[in-house]
């Protein structure tokens, strides 16, 4: 199923202003063209930014995956969603 950019929109509309940052930084990550490899990744120098408060309760917590429903269901936004 093809997504339209309206729908993107859509739900980026209905983000809580605590989720802006992190949806910022997916689709800054999303529109990169060329995405490194681990094995490049693994050679980067590490950046000196500091985690965010979630980034910390991220690490400490003990969940290793989250469903689509999950993730649609903390930021408060509908997993159904018609264009």
């Amino acid at each position: 199923m093809a997504i339209s950019k309206r729908e993107l929109i859509k739900l980026i509309e209905l983000l809580p202003d605590e989720a802006n940052q992190s949806a910022f930084d997916y689709l800054k990550y999303l529109s990169i063209r060329h995405r490194p490899d681990w094995d490049e990744i693994a050679l980067m120098e590490p950046d000196d930014v500091p985690l965010s408060e979630e980034e910390e309760r991220q690490l400490k917590g003990s969940a290793e995956f989250m469903s689509w429903e999950e993730a649609m269901s903390e930021l408060n936004l509908p997993t159904d969603i018609k264009p």
